[in-house]
């Protein structure tokens, strides 16, 4: 598998696809790459040279935010968010979803499983 950036890109797939298996390139940015580093979009990775590949690292690397990097970025902006005290700060502290969705139901990927609460009595057993 070739490597770029740290990140083993598929054999199999390609080099439209495979560059999009590192974090921060999408499908635009794999198109960009392939065409200013004169890749063919169709070639497989598997069939890239140590050149092509030195290529795509040196365009990634001075050019782009991606992988380690961007990474340390949001999370230094989800940081800087919480630091402030703003509402979607807050909403990132609590685990909360912070663009605006609904609660009261769905949200459960934020919110993780179901915390269930016992159910109050009925009329008739208080007597």
């Amino acid at each position: 598998m070739p490597r770029i950036l740290g990140v083993d890109i598929p054999n199999d797939k390609r080099t439209l696809i495979s560059l999009q298996y590192i974090y921060g390139i999408g499908p635009y940015l794999a198109e960009v790459l392939c065409e200013r580093t004169g890749i063919e979009r169709d070639k497989r990775a598997r069939d890239l040279t140590e050149d092509e590949l030195a290529k795509l690292a040196s365009l990634l690397d001075n050019e782009f935010t991606v992988e380690g990097q961007l990474r340390r970025q949001v999370q230094q902006n989800i940081a800087r968010l919480r630091d402030i005290g703003c509402y979607r700060g807050l909403r990132h502290r609590k685990g909360l979803p912070v663009r605006g969705q609904r609660t009261r139901t769905n949200a459960r990927t934020r919110k993780g499983p179901r915390k269930t609460v016992a159910g109050k009595k009925g009329v008739k057993e208080l007597r």
